[in-house]
């Protein structure tokens, strides 16, 4: 459920020298309430729009990964390099179900959860109860009202597998945290398994929101995709 202003550190260590695009997803922050859909296809083709045909290298964290996964399927030319930072892979059979994400859309008391109220367990499980409570109410209205967004895209994703890492092409360098969760270091390993050219990198002492905890150490390595790139590219 993160937004455009969660990477601002990471973008402003980048935007100095190069053109750096953030983006709200449809249904978070200023790009809510937005009616759907919320599959993954919708994701990429709001993603292209926003690239206006400039090929880029593109950068995902978490849920946003796999975003930038599948635009290099169906849209290869756009995409310079991929650099992911602890994508999820809730469509294997390995995934676990008890994250945040599985959490949140799990049955309760025989119930499925109204899309805020998973919305609201997705934030307690993932800041605490503590700093969930400080929020301030008009802070916790704004994330229950991202529910609809948020369990649209979950269910899509546990549900489709949002590409193939066969027709993955683009040199992707892929990101997890020193003390990232068992699932997300083994999903990161995944992905160097399974692309066709694919680097792990270990971010020292982050777990899962890295590109805010360590953005320097972040960009460095976006940095080092970006200069590796051939001059014509």
């Amino acid at each position: 459920m993160d937004r455009s202003a969660g990477l601002l550190k990471l973008s402003r260590r980048l935007d100095d020298d190069h053109r750096v695009l953030r983006y709200d997803r449809r249904g978070y922050g200023r790009s809510s309430p937005h009616p759907g859909p919320f599959d993954m296809a919708s994701q990429v083709d709001d993603l292209a729009s926003l690239l206006d045909e400039r090929a880029a290298v593109v950068f995902g964290h978490s849920y946003g990964g796999n975003v930038a996964l599948a635009l290099a399927v169906r849209r290869p030319e756009l995409v310079r390099a991929i650099v992911v930072y602890e994508s999820p892979l809730s469509w294997l059979e390995w995934w676990p179900t008890t994250t945040a994400g599985g959490d949140a859309l799990a049955v309760h008391d025989g119930h499925v959860a109204d899309p805020a109220d998973a919305a609201e367990r997705f934030m307690r499980r993932l800041v605490g109860e503590e700093r969930w409570n400080r929020l301030p109410e008009r802070t916790r209205r704004a994330r229950r009202e991202e529910g609809p967004a948020m369990v649209g895209e979950l269910r899509d994703l546990h549900d489709h597998a949002p590409w193939d890492p066969a027709k993955v092409t683009t040199r992707v360098v892929a990101m997890r945290g020193e003390h990232g969760a068992e699932h997300h270091r083994r999903s990161t390993a995944h992905l160097a398994a399974t692309l066709p050219d694919c680097r792990v990198v270990d971010i020292d002492e982050a777990r899962h929101f890295g590109p805010n905890t360590h953005p320097d150490a972040v960009a460095a390595v976006i940095m080092d995709v970006v200069t590796g790139l051939p001059s014509d590219a």
